[in-house]
């Protein structure tokens, strides 16, 4: 058998989570599924909004596709909805989650590695990440990216490939049950941010209810205080 990988005695990375996590999209998801809904003479509710985030946008493809009763494909159904909610934040502005725009630029500042893991289209991540006030990230893994979204562990693990270490030194930053199942099981510690939906907490999780005041130092200090909990998990 193989020998097992030396355990991990620094961060060298931060992956992070866009909507909800990196700004606060979920009300113009929110707002172009009661539109479709409209449009379609369907009903739509808050409840139905919120089994949606974090998901797979296939997945919420189909259950849109049968909570409406459409006749398209899931895939279109995801174009549309896609593009209702480039249509929302172009009219609304992007709304960033307190601290994080701070914590991506301190980061950066600080020479941390970061990358963004979501499960949003490109043409809807360039139009966020073009909308940035500060920072950048070294990597980014879109929901077009790999074929098993979350809460499948492939987008992480592919993140932690691209900036070349291990998931395992890596933090990851979510705000959804699925988005934070993902990243366990890829092998991060987990902070997570809770946003519209309550989060389980688990030995590899931390949870704070901000990232206003998080700096890249306390997330090196987060990340030795539980990196011996996170270990992947069967993938």
């Amino acid at each position: 058998m193989p020998a097992e990988p030396p355990s991990p005695t620094e961060l060298r990375a931060v992956l992070f989570d866009m909507d909800g996590t990196l700004c606060d999209t979920e009300p113009a998801w929110m707002t172009a599924e009661h539109a479709m809904a409209e449009k379609y003479g369907s009903s739509w509710t808050y409840e139905d909004g919120l089994r949606l985030v974090g998901n797979n946008l296939i997945d919420a493809g189909v259950y849109i596709k049968e909570r409406m009763n459409l006749p398209q494909s899931p895939a279109d159904v995801v174009e549309e909805l896609v593009d209702g909610v480039v249509s929302v934040m172009a009219e609304q502005g992007v709304r960033w989650c307190p601290g994080a725009v701070e914590l991506l630029a301190a980061c950066n500042d600080a020479g941390l590695p970061t990358g963004l893991v979501t499960m949003s289209y490109d043409r809807f991540v360039t139009a966020i990440l073009e909308a940035l006030p500060a920072g950048r990230f070294d990597v980014g893994v879109t929901g077009e990216s790999v074929t098993r979204g979350k809460p499948a562990p492939d987008a992480y693990l592919m993140a932690a490939d691209l900036l070349g270490v291990r998931p395992e030194e890596t933090v990851a930053i979510e705000d959804s049950p699925t988005g934070a199942d993902s990243a366990e099981v890829a092998g991060c510690v987990v902070l997570v941010v809770p946003n519209h939906v309550e989060v389980p907490i688990t030995p590899a999780r931390v949870v704070v209810p901000t990232l206003a005041g998080v700096s890249p130092d306390g997330l090196k200090r987060l990340f030795l205080e539980y990196s011996d909990m996170a270990r992947p998990a069967e993938r």
